[in-house]
């Protein structure tokens, strides 16, 4: 607090936070300095020495009757105070990391909605010289891209990367990609959905909880972005199938964009009964010297290959 109050800010938002921090004449470090002092001085009171005069001094009746006063005059300000810091922590960190990454660029916002249109687009926490780029295009003429492939190819952090970049982009922060292009998205995710020992709910129960939420959100004025990865794999294959058709479906419907990863294949049909609005994407591998490898370059299509039984076998199990 103390180092906000001094800073000479320029910017008005900063200002008017800056504004918040007063109250009258004593600033909050100081207030929160001198209950600090008292609170410290009410530990004292344990001390043997004190103990034997607390009754003939009220040492601690007076220590808590100064608390109490503080209270009064200061608690009504306290949470100003701490969401105001709350709101400053966050722009410095999101100065710090802008400053941190000076190729990033920062995002367009457009007011037709759905939009999201990114060139070379990659994950903001992976080192820039093992980024793998790629372009991706949502809107309202292609809602909905189903991305297959392999293991390892880069599915899950595809997803990830698309989500950490809007989240960012909406935060006033650059994002990792060549030019970004959006309006403003409600961000959801089904993304690695844990079970619950504790709370006695499966992996599968507590997965299509979390797509009854982004179902509900779709219900807002602001357009959803869903990030869907390997939906419901709790289930049995026919029954993933339709509720994945059917939970997509409705989702285009109602304007979400978004992606769904899959190992399944036959996922991949649904863009075609879904049409236009859909289409079917991929990541693959090859071998190379008895070794498979990963470009992690997203291309148009159904993938037409599968690693699993080679990735087995890689490690010593005999398939």
């Amino acid at each position: 607090m103390a180092a906000f109050e001094r800073e000479p800010f320029t910017s008005p938002r900063l200002l008017q936070l800056q504004a918040r921090l007063k109250h009258g004449s004593t600033l909050p470090s100081q207030a929160i300095a001198r209950l600090n002092r008292w609170v410290e001085f009410l530990e004292s009171a344990h001390n043997l020495f004190v103990r034997i005069l607390d009754p003939v001094i009220f040492y601690r009746l007076q220590f808590v009757l100064a608390a109490e006063s503080w209270r009064r005059r200061f608690g009504p300000s306290l949470r100003v105070w701490l969401e105001t810091v709350g709101e400053l922590e966050a722009l410095a960190a999101l100065g710090g990391y802008t400053y941190e990454r000076p190729a990033d660029v920062f995002p367009e916002f457009v007011e037709i909605m759905p939009c999201f249109e990114a060139r070379d687009l990659a994950h903001p926490l992976l080192p820039l010289n093992r980024a793998v780029r790629n372009d991706l295009r949502l809107d309202r003429d292609l809602q909905l891209i189903m991305v297959s492939g392999p293991n390892m190819a880069g599915k899950s952090t595809f997803l990830r990367g698309l989500g950490v970049n809007t989240v960012l982009a909406q935060c006033g922060a650059p994002v990792r990609a060549a030019s970004l292009k959006l309006s403003p998205l409600q961000v959801t995710a089904s993304i690695c959905v844990l079970d619950s020992l504790e709370g006695g709910i499966s992996r599968f129960y507590a997965e299509i909880r979390r797509l009854k939420q982004i179902m509900d959100l779709t219900n807002g004025s602001v357009p959803v972005l869903f990030l869907l990865d390997e939906l419901l794999s709790g289930t049995n294959s026919h029954d993933r199938l339709i509720g994945t058709r059917s939970f997509v479906t409705k989702l285009v419907e109602r304007g979400a964009v978004g992606l769904v990863s899959t190992h399944d294949l036959a996922l991949t049909a649904i863009p075609q009964e879904i049409g236009s609005r859909a289409g079917n994407f991929h990541f693959k591998d090859h071998l190379e010297e008895g070794q498979l490898r990963f470009d992690y370059r997203l291309y148009p299509g159904i993938v037409q290959t599968s690693n699993a039984l080679a990735l087995m076998r890689s490690i010593g199990l005999e398939v």
